[in-house]
């Protein structure tokens, strides 16, 4: 062990700050990416979608690695020895991360998303003294200064040197899904002729009523037969099998339902397909990452609610970014109707731009020293 450590130290050269490279790397080298992913989709997705805008600049070489805490380190200890003078990443990794150093490439820049991955963000970040990005909320006690970028989407963080506050990073490329540039305002006087039903189910501080499930199914029948329009419905995991089950009897009604992706069978990943026929979306407001997705689709839209409904204070302040910028609206289930539907549909201005060039711009501004002399967007 002692004799690892040696190894290791000769290797690690702490860096207080991220360096920039003494030369100007040449036109097409690759940026080394180390991509640190928890085990939630909706975090690994984000950080994804950053690599994603990266790649818009200059070409990416990605190593992935999978970060799970020991959970016997408590979250306080791994915190003050991150602030500590005697802070060594090698041990850290090894111990609450299970990452030998010695397997970490070296790279140019490491980006990451989600609380779990904070630390050894830090930790990779001081090995190898690179710019680091992370995406997120920072824990407490964590300084801002511990990262090169911090990617946001709370308006609480505007104004901040640190902190870049934009849509969610999504990889989702709207002009490779076909999507049109310019968008039209949907509402009463232009009904939309093809809709997307995105279905979540019961999830931490949301609970769905089988009334509600009915109100909503109600209403896609009703908009189809008040405007002509058909529908592309997609479940979940999350989905009752219940819900799922009365979705398949609506879909043979073809002139309601055009197409029914049922994650039981078809399993994730199908929402693109959704996302490149659909003129909006409804979407049930316990999913946060479909929403996210849709919008950086430039998609109108809606998220549904059920009366027993919670969102967090940062999935809050989420939602009232979305809706300050006229990207989304939301609906209770039980206010749903064509009128109403219309109604809060002509509210919404959904992206005219493609979010990944957006992002890559504004990453190529704040981190210039990865992109000198390389091709932008």
């Amino acid at each position: 062990m002692k004799a690892f450590e040696e190894a290791a130290r000769v290797r690690y050269q702490p860096a207080a700050a991220a360096k920039e490279p003494p030369h100007p790397m040449p036109d097409k080298t690759p940026l080394r990416v180390i991509f640190l992913a928890d085990t939630r989709p909706g975090h690994y997705h984000i950080a994804q979608g950053v690599i994603a805008a990266l790649a818009r600049l200059r070409p990416v070489d990605v190593t992935r690695i999978d970060v799970e805490r020991k959970w016997i380190v408590p979250t306080r200890w791994l915190r003050a020895r991150i602030n500590a003078k005697s802070f060594y990443p090698p041990r850290m990794l090894r111990m609450a991360y299970r990452i030998d150093a010695d397997t970490v490439p070296q790279a140019d820049l490491v980006v990451s998303a989600g609380g779990e991955t904070q630390m050894p963000n830090i930790c990779v970040t001081r090995l190898l003294g690179v710019p680091n990005i992370f995406c997120g909320s920072l824990l407490r006690g964590l300084e801002p200064e511990n990262f090169s970028l911090i990617i946001s989407s709370y308006e609480r963080d505007e104004g901040s040197d640190k902190h870049l506050v934009v849509l969610k990073p999504s990889s989702i490329d709207p002009d490779e899904l076909g999507r049109p540039k310019t968008v039209p305002r949907y509402g009463p006087d232009l009904p939309p002729k093809t809709l997307g039903l995105l279905i979540g189910g019961r999830a931490g501080r949301f609970h769905y009523r089988d009334s509600e499930w009915e109100t909503l199914l109600s209403f896609v029948k009703e908009v189809s037969k008040a405007w002509g329009t058909r529908w592309l419905i997609s479940t979940s995991r999350r989905t009752p099998d219940s819900v799922a089950d009365r979705i398949a009897e609506l879909a043979k009604d073809d002139s309601v339902v055009a197409k029914f992706i049922d994650f039981r069978t078809a399993g994730p990943g199908t929402l693109m397909e959704v996302f490149a026929m659909a003129d909006a979306i409804v979407c049930t407001e316990d999913s946060s990452s479909m929403i996210s997705e849709a919008v950086a689709a430039r998609l109108p839209v809606v998220g549904v609610s059920p009366k027993a409904c919670r969102f967090t204070e940062d999935e809050q302040l989420y939602r009232d970014f979305l809706m300050h910028n006229g990207w989304s609206r939301t609906l209770p289930i039980a206010d749903l109707s064509p009128e109403t539907f219309a109604a809060t549909l002509s509210e919404i201005a959904p992206l005219q731009e493609n979010p990944l060039d957006a992002l890559a711009e504004k990453l190529k501004q704040r981190l210039p020293q990865l992109f000198d002399d390389h091709t932008s967007v």
